[in-house]
């Protein structure tokens, strides 16, 4: 890291800094697919490929593609409820009580970088909605990069537009399959936030106020 630069906080979006506006979108998403009997991670990887490393011109695009990833049929109501869901989670998002707070107060010390799986409909309207977008120094997402957190080449590409090595990063998400997982093959320091503090990881918090560095 050049002389002089602060390191850097990587930090996930949803679960993360904001709260989803639905109670787990993907797994609607999985159920109304019809695809039960199917490896709940194996989704979440194929799901994310599809909609979230490109832009769409519409949300119906984006889920007719989904359709087709999956081999279900394409029907009008099906696409019409999967579009719903989707823009209800983005429109009643909203930031965690300390989110504003804490990233004001890392910021002082550290450059902060958003890295998440998204499409080109929902964390930008979030971002820009709560005035959260000038709080990064660098925004990664997947659909601009043509790529999702866990590729292997996210955090390399990450790192060397922020001049940093692993040891000057610090990741911070709410799931261990992809945000943890991520870092730690990157060599990277994650720290899970589990704010219902149910799940074993160390190290973990319950709220971005227990974030040190340390």
């Amino acid at each position: 890291m050049p002389h002089g630069m602060k390191k850097v906080i990587i930090f996930d979006f949803w679960g993360t800094l904001v709260e989803q506006g639905v109670t787990s979108p993907i797994k609607q998403m999985k159920r109304m697919l019809g695809l039960e009997e199917m490896d709940y991670p194996s989704f979440v990887v194929q799901l994310e490929q599809v909609m979230m490393t490109r832009s769409f011109e519409s949300l119906g695009e984006a889920c007719e593609l989904v359709c087709d990833a999956f081999s279900v049929e394409k029907k009008p109501a099906l696409i019409e409820s999967m579009i719903g869901m989707w823009n209800k989670n983005w429109l009643l998002a909203r930031p965690y009580d300390e989110t504003k707070e804490m990233l004001e107060h890392f910021k002082k010390d550290y450059r902060l970088v958003l890295l998440a799986n998204t499409d080109n409909f929902s964390v930008d309207r979030v971002l820009d909605k709560f005035e959260l977008r000038e709080l990064f120094d660098e925004l990664f997402l997947s659909y601009k990069e043509g790529m999702i957190k866990t590729d292997s080449r996210t955090y390399q590409l990450l790192m060397k537009k922020m001049h940093v090595t692993p040891k000057d990063c610090l990741a911070v998400g709410d799931s261990i399959e992809s945000d943890m997982a991520a870092a730690h093959n990157a060599s990277v320091k994650g720290v899970l936030i589990d704010r219902r503090n149910m799940r074993e990881f160390e190290p973990k918090i319950t709220t971005l106020k227990e974030l040190t560095w340390n």
